[in-house]
């Protein structure tokens, strides 16, 4: 198990929010790995807590879709599946489209030079080869976009996703085969918005996300077979 993820208290949160909340970070962004077992007692000696809080944060990961509880087993991180992954992306993708579209209504001459220059922070961060670096880069460069939307509920539905998008993105960004085309693909979008160009930035946000699917699923499979 991981030793990288630590429980940070927030005075304003019960305790079992912070346990869930550190648990859930840990998850999502692979330091707890897919098939990793969760043992109540190591999880409260580590965190620092009882096991009444670790309990109550596991069945709710287990609402989320995030853990699976194994007969006589127990609690497991569940596996990243091909449904979960489409599901999660089929709604990201009209989201983005949306987001896309709006921006090139909406987005104001600052913003634009922030978005050029996130593009050109992304490339700068692909050359790093470091999964943390890339992968905040390209968060960046994506909520600029969709705060150019000015809209507050597309933001909110965007962040909630943006979080179960977490565990999908390190899967992409762990293809260093794709690291030029997502600069590409960055390009066009930026272009397209710069443009005003409403139809090819939905287009271009789509496809975005087309090829990600594509690349991850690749990735599932083969460590699937590795296994």
């Amino acid at each position: 198990m991981g030793n990288n993820f630590q429980v940070s208290m927030d005075e304003f949160l019960p305790l079992r929010d912070v346990v869930f909340n550190t648990l859930r970070k840990a998850i999502l962004t692979g330091e707890l790995k897919p098939g990793e077992r969760l043992m109540e007692i190591h999880l409260a000696n580590k965190l620092g807590v009882s096991r009444t809080p670790i309990r109550e944060a596991i069945r709710k990961l287990e609402l989320e879709g995030l853990v699976i509880m194994i007969p006589r087993r127990g609690a497991e991180v569940a596996q990243i599946t091909e449904k979960s992954l489409r599901d999660v992306l089929e709604v990201r993708r009209a989201l983005d489209a949306l987001c896309a579209e709006l921006a090139c209504e909406r987005i104001t001459e600052e913003e634009m030079e922030h978005l050029k220059e996130a593009c050109r922070e992304f490339e700068e961060a692909a050359k790093t080869k470091d999964l943390t670096i890339i992968a905040k880069a390209d968060v960046a460069l994506h909520d600029i976009i969709v705060k150019a939307t000015g809209n507050q509920r597309l933001v909110q539905l965007v962040n909630n996703l943006a979080e179960q998008m977490y565990r999908y993105r390190f899967e992409y960004i762990k293809d260093e085969s794709q690291h030029e085309r997502l600069i590409e693909e960055h390009r066009i979008i930026y272009e397209s918005i710069m443009n005003k160009d409403s139809e090819a930035a939905a287009k271009a946000a789509m496809l975005h996300i087309d090829n990600q699917e594509i690349s991850i699923i690749k990735q599932i499979r083969l460590e699937n077979r590795q296994k």
